[in-house]
């Protein structure tokens, strides 16, 4: 660990979202696949958004061990890449909507990071400022960044003093979120609190 309380490199992560090892394995190793998994999490099923991006490798021949580049998905020609992301199974229901949201996500990690994904919360001082370069995203506003430094902090192991203040109400122990999907136990219990909070006519943040 550094002394700012980040991983000195990308660590394997502890997800457990879609119950096929391939799948999961992508988004606990590859952190560009990790950020297409939580902007697919939007009106699908949250197995249907983390599969996505091994789905999405799997058709751009990209070996499971070799992460993917956003470089490469961002040079692709628009309807080229729509095609891809359509073809079934498409990764969203809304898959050309969300081709168009993946490459604007991989034109800003090219303009702002080189790529380098995992640079967006490497040796930074504080999980408020990781927290400000996830909302200038394309595709993730307050809510979805806030969940992402839970993941970072919970199933990463990223986790500077500020992470629950920012995270918040996702950094607490209630199974609210992906962050809290370890396991199929972890899953089973998000989906059971989230169908209670759902009866009671409240939401996740309540």
């Amino acid at each position: 660990m550094t002394a700012r309380g980040y991983p000195s490199r990308t660590e394997p992560g502890t997800l457990w979202v879609t119950g096929s090892a391939e799948a999961d394995r992508r988004v606990n190793s590859d952190p560009l696949a990790l950020l297409i998994a939580m902007l697919l999490d939007q009106q699908v099923q949250i197995e249907w958004a983390f599969e996505g991006p091994h789905r999405l490798a799997r058709r751009l021949a990209v070996d499971d061990t070799v992460p993917l580049n956003a470089r490469c998905i961002s040079e692709l020609d628009p309807d080229t890449f729509a095609a891809i992301v359509s073809a079934k199974p498409a990764l969203h229901r809304y898959p050309r909507l969300m081709a168009t949201r993946i490459q604007d996500l991989c034109d800003h990690l090219e303009a702002h990071y080189a790529g380098d994904v995992a640079a967006i919360w490497k040796d930074r001082s504080s999980a408020a400022e990781v927290h400000q370069r996830l909302q200038k995203m394309p595709g993730y506003g307050n809510e979805k960044a806030r969940i992402l430094v839970a993941v970072l902090a919970k199933r990463f192991g990223v986790r500077p003093q500020d992470w629950q203040q920012v995270a918040s109400p996702f950094g607490d122990d209630l199974p609210r979120s992906v962050a809290d999907m370890c396991d199929s136990i972890g899953r089973d219990t998000v989906r059971a609190w989230r169908r209670e909070q759902k009866a009671k006519g409240k939401s996740k943040s309540d």
